[in-house]
């Protein structure tokens, strides 16, 4: 007799799942949040001050870096990868981030995995300062491999309507102002993946295993990027993502102007030189495809960018100007 359990699926597992990590997802709660822990749904309130809130949504994975993550069991900052990567694309509307449901995939359960990164999605919220909701977790035997595993999430954030960011609010003569991100975040795996080859990523190099280099969390930026939009003084943002700078920059630009970056700006950090080494790829390829040192822009006046560097909670500098062309 054919079972669920024989074709691959868990339930009771399933729920063991649900039970470890109920601590964690609710601890990321506040009064706002309306509905129970497991169940179909679960809501917010809008926050206090909006005259006319606009809701904004936005989707994203931790894409191939978690193929590293699988092969060296590397799952504390995969939350991070995940969250970072959606409240991020809201800050750059100049929303704050509400509250996060999470899809996770995998072949088949793991119990001590399953947790560890519910728990990395947990603390990323808690400094996102947003509600983890819930979320899925999905058990696709025959579809993936036991030991494989995707994970993507949605994030809801809200701004006050005529208080986004964008395009329409740039002009010749604004500053680019670029915050450096010291690591590769989780964009561009497939190109890093491919680079490596056979390369023993336990090798030690300047104290570090390469694997070290190349896990690293990604830096959320929302928190510290809210404050300076705050101000009223930024007028666009752009979260440097896959695709590299320029042509996240391009969704920002009006039409007519150009983003002139000086490269010389800022020194990339060493773990793009080793992506490059290894690859022996020319700088329009990595640029095209990585952050290269700098995960989030900001536009606005050259006379508020240094209210705005100041503001911006991370190293941060002028690396170019908007042009009309």
């Amino acid at each position: 007799m054919t079972t669920y359990r024989r074709a691959g699926v868990d339930l009771e597992g399933a729920d063991r799942h649900v039970a470890s990590i109920a601590s964690v997802v609710t601890a990321t709660w506040n009064d706002r949040v309306v509905g129970g822990f497991g169940g179909f749904a679960a809501g917010l309130t809008l926050p206090a001050g909006y005259v006319e809130p606009v809701l904004m949504l936005t989707t994203d994975g931790v894409g191939t870096k978690l193929e590293l993550a699988r092969r060296f069991n590397r799952w504390a900052g995969v939350g991070f990868d995940l969250v970072a990567m959606v409240v991020d694309d809201l800050a750059a509307a100049g929303a704050i981030p509400l509250g996060i449901v999470d899809y996770m995939a995998v072949g088949a359960l793991d119990p001590q995995r399953d947790t560890a990164i519910v728990a990395s999605i947990a603390a990323a919220c808690s400094l996102a300062g947003c509600a983890l909701l819930g979320g899925e977790t999905a058990e696709h035997p025959g579809v993936m491999e036991p030991e494989q595993i995707d994970l993507a999430a949605t994030a809801l954030g809200v701004v006050e309507k005529g208080g986004e960011l964008g395009a329409h609010r740039v002009g010749a003569g604004d500053v680019l102002i670029g915050l450096t991100s010291p690591n590769l975040r989780s964009n561009g795996f497939s190109l890093v993946r491919a680079v490596i080859g056979n390369r023993d990523l336990q090798e030690v190099v300047e104290g570090r295993p390469l694997i070290d280099w190349l896990m690293e969390a990604s830096v959320i930026y929302s928190p510290a990027v809210l404050k300076a939009v705050a101000t009223g003084r930024v007028h666009a943002a752009a979260h440097i993502t896959g695709g590299g700078l320029l042509a996240n920059l391009a969704r920002v630009i009006p039409d007519g102007h150009e983003a002139r970056v000086d490269f010389d700006a800022w020194q990339p950090p060493r773990v793009f030189e080793m992506v490059a080494a290894w690859g022996d790829l020319p700088p329009g390829e990595l640029h095209g495809v990585l952050n290269m040192g700098i995960g989030f822009c900001l536009i606005t006046a050259p006379e508020d960018a240094d209210t705005v560097i100041g503001l911006s909670g991370h190293e941060a500098r002028v690396i170019g100007t908007v042009a009309a062309v």
